[in-house]
């Protein structure tokens, strides 16, 4: 293969039509407002904490009788299942008549240091499904729950399953162990004590790091190149700064419950091969016997398919269905794709349950 031939016309018109583009996009850039998350109103219905649980409204008339409360992860804010008009998993729910509800976990400080997983599970998600079933005058309720906020909702399942009357996941991992994890290798030889003895908390912007990383040619350099492709369209530069938002919106992580999910989780496998405990309470997969509907996306470089779909077998349920995502962990809540896809399925999945 001999050398590429430049013309320079061609280079001359390409960096002529680049520099034209970059002028218009400052413009666009000084005039495009501060972007918010959150498309749908919402009220909150039970305060804990820094916790808050929401219940977003709908003038659409709710048909479900059975409410859905969403656990989303930790590490991020929860709002990307609501992210803008356009992009909404909550949106499309409420439109098919569903009474949905959100956990907002908030943003934990130096108070929170010692702040455990038993706290979270058995104490605020026990208390904000309790709140959500008193809100709404029923027994049991459906939960989601995403990625972090799935194995949590897994082990909430196993000990509480006279409060739940359908289980999701969405994008959780399962077996934290699978080869192609990127994360599980980076935890594996940690020395996870003195890291949290050190920091205490997990500032927000070491874990955001970590995560860019794991794709730094993609989430490091690709997607701000490609950015000058939209420089002079101020919704599609309104719809990229609200991810980058999003992304970079992150909490810090209370020290003890970090501390915990690295060494039974990542470290020791434990919600999968069984010996997890949370607080006193032994977790056991098999004591699950509610129907499961497991979401996983088959290009998740953060929750690689394997490790979700270990759920399978796993539980004692005989109701189990499975469904993959043609996308990312992202993509799952955000693309067109899972507009169309994602929320028509947990519809009509909860519909044939009742």
């Amino acid at each position: 293969m001999g050398p590429i031939q430049l013309e320079p016309n061609k280079v001359a018109a390409e960096l002529s039509k680049l520099g034209e583009k970059l002028a218009k996009g400052m413009n666009v850039l000084k005039n495009v407002p501060d972007v918010h998350y959150g498309a749908s109103e919402k009220e909150a219905i039970y305060k804990e904490d820094k916790l808050v649980v929401y219940r977003f409204k709908s003038a659409h008339k709710v048909t479900h009788k059975t409410p859905l409360l969403i656990a989303y992860a930790l590490v991020n804010r929860p709002y990307m299942v609501d992210l803008q008009d356009d992009r909404s998993i909550v949106k499309s729910l409420l439109a098919a008549g569903h009474d949905v509800y959100l956990i907002d976990w908030g943003y934990p400080d130096p108070s929170d240091r010692y702040v455990t997983l038993d706290d979270y599970i058995n104490g605020y998600l026990r208390r904000s499904v309790k709140a959500v079933s008193k809100h709404t005058g029923v027994d049991k309720i459906n939960l989601l729950g995403i990625c972090q906020g799935g194995a949590f909702s897994l082990c909430y399942a196993s000990l509480y399953p006279e409060t739940l009357q359908n289980l999701i996941t969405m994008v959780t991992p399962v077996d934290f162990q699978t080869p192609d994890n990127m994360l599980s290798h980076w935890t594996q030889d940690m020395d996870v004590d003195l890291f949290i003895d050190t920091l205490g908390n997990v500032p927000a912007d070491l874990m955001n790091w970590c995560y860019l990383t794991l794709k730094p040619f993609r989430l490091l350099q690709q997607k701000y190149v490609g950015m000058t492709d939209i420089l002079d369209n101020p919704a599609e530069m309104e719809n990229f700064l609200r991810m980058e938002k999003w992304i970079f919106d992150s909490p810090d992580q209370a020290g003890e419950a970090f501390r915990q999910f690295i060494k039974d989780f990542y470290q020791g496998n434990k919600l999968l091969k069984g010996g997890l405990k949370i607080g006193d309470k032994a977790i056991d997969l098999k004591a699950i016997k509610l129907p499961i509907l497991n979401i996983y996306a088959e290009q998740d470089h953060l929750v690689p398919p394997n490790a979700s779909r270990a759920l399978k077998g796993a539980t004692s349920t005989k109701d189990y269905t499975e469904l993959s995502f043609k996308g990312g962990h992202i993509g799952i809540y955000v693309s067109g794709r899972a507009q169309r896809e994602v929320p028509p399925a947990i519809d009509q999945w909860l519909r044939k349950r009742g």
